[in-house]
């Protein structure tokens, strides 16, 4: 599988609506600003209907699905595109995976963005294509507000620079859970997403995988319950290493006893065979670190620090 080109501040971006329609037409229209000031071609065949003052999204839906295949499946086509950045997450991906056009993403391999429910295409599309990508800014919710040091680890990433050392965009390091060592495919997003596909053909192999994972909206009993899924399905102990990222709006509900976060956590990494770590500046908050999907990595902790390598580029460069 060629990997998709590198991306160069002149680059031709798709910007298609896969999941939900951005929350104000405002929002998307200056993501798609954003994009334009960096000197990107920016397409979007939805650009007009979604900026337009009587647009409706379908419910919890950009469109129905067969428009949203549609348009995704044509974009995936076009050889032309240097890659293809998402609107925004919230639902929706999962619903037509097995009509995804694969051979096409093989052919005209792009550099496909985006970040919670794209966790479900970014899965689909290596695990029957082959096609990596990052876990990074969106369109609408990202790059109108992403501050120069973010941006600046999505363009090295993007570039095609390898190997990466992944700190936060403040330099935060990570912190190490269980030591050791560990070196495999990078993969990961979103719990809920991931936990969703198990059993389905369009979970990529996570044996020995180095898995990160964000969370955003659920209280403990359900991260418990979504971790407790991936640990069943025989997922959670057969992987490589371990990163844990933000679980943003994941309290203990004030009404009902509950455990807290932290708890859920140290019960389902404890006595884990391989390293892990935590403090991944990922998820759902503006300042964050963007991730390959489908390279090699390496994970590295001892008692205290630990470090993130990407070991292979996400793009083709030159």
């Amino acid at each position: 599988m060629p990997l998709p080109p590198a991306l160069s501040r002149s680059a031709a971006v798709a910007v298609a609506a896969p999941a939900s329609a951005p929350l104000t037409p405002a929002d998307l229209r200056a993501g798609l600003a954003a994009l334009r000031a960096r000197g990107l071609r920016v397409e979007m065949p939805a650009e007009a209907a979604m900026l337009a003052d009587d647009f409706a999204p379908h419910g919890y839906l950009a469109a129905p699905d067969a428009a949203r295949l549609a348009e995704l499946n044509g974009l995936l086509r076009r050889d032309e595109l240097d890659a293809l950045s998402v609107v925004r997450g919230g639902y929706g991906v999962r619903r037509r995976p097995p009509a995804l056009d694969y051979g096409a993403a093989r052919r005209h391999p792009k550099l496909v963005v985006g970040y919670s429910d794209v966790t479900a295409l970014h899965c689909a599309l290596y695990a029957r294509a082959g096609l990596p990508g990052l876990s990074g800014p969106m369109v609408a919710p990202d790059w109108p507000h992403l501050d120069a040091e973010s941006e600046a680890q999505f363009w090295r990433l993007a570039e095609g620079h390898a190997p990466v050392a992944i700190t936060g965009p403040g330099g935060e390091a990570l912190e190490a859970v269980r030591p050791g060592r560990a070196e495999g495919v990078l993969l990961g997003g979103n719990l809920t997403m991931l936990a969703s596909l198990l059993g389905t053909p369009y979970l990529p192999d996570l044996h020995g995988a180095i898995l990160y994972l964000e969370e955003v909206g659920e209280p403990p009993y359900r991260v418990d319950r979504l971790l407790a899924q991936l640990r069943l399905a025989g997922v959670l102990e057969n992987l490589g290493g371990l990163v844990l990222g933000g679980f943003t709006g994941c309290e203990p509900p004030q009404d009902r006893p509950s455990l807290p976060l932290d708890a859920v956590l140290a019960d389902y990494t404890a006595g884990l065979p391989f390293p892990v770590a935590r403090g991944l500046v990922y998820g759902h908050f503006r300042r964050k670190s963007t991730l390959p999907f489908g390279v090699r990595a390496r994970l590295e902790a001892d008692a205290e620090t630990a470090t993130l390598t990407v070991l292979d580029p996400v793009t083709a460069r030159g």
